[in-house]
């Protein structure tokens, strides 16, 4: 039986999509992992401001082994990617940032904080994990 992994998908709402499909990618792995991430259409609702927010995330991230990070460029912007940066290294949580194909601009914020920097592939991001958790 395979050990379950928990992952934590940092990304913006605005780019729903990149999260997708990386739900998608790690669909295709031999990776048996659970979300813990904050999709969309299941956001923090009794969060009434940043501060609870924050602890909201924290509260998520403390659970999980790996924290995957889209590098587009949006990320240097976003502050709750930063935050979330933020809360997986005081947690020593280990970063793969994921580079999109074709993107020619990416985070600088994010790779600077990965413990890997991997393509948009499966079996990247399926290695990455493996390597970085010792399985």
């Amino acid at each position: 039986m395979k050990k379950q992994i928990n992952i934590f998908i940092s990304h913006s709402w605005s780019y729903s999509d990149k999260y997708e499909g990386v739900i998608k990618l790690l669909d295709k792995t031999n990776i048996d992992y659970k979300n813990y991430s904050v999709p969309k259409d299941d956001p923090i609702h009794n969060a009434k401001n940043d501060k609870e927010l924050y602890e909201a995330i924290d509260n998520k991230i403390k659970y999980t082994s790996v924290v995957l990070i889209l590098a587009g460029v949006y990320a240097t912007y976003s502050k709750w990617i930063k935050n979330e940066i933020k809360i997986a290294k005081n947690r020593g949580k280990k970063i793969i940032a994921i580079e999109y194909w074709g993107s020619e601009k990416t985070s600088t914020t994010v790779k600077e904080n990965a413990d890997k920097i991997i393509k948009w592939q499966s079996s990247s991001l399926e290695n990455a994990i493996k390597e970085l958790l010792g399985d």
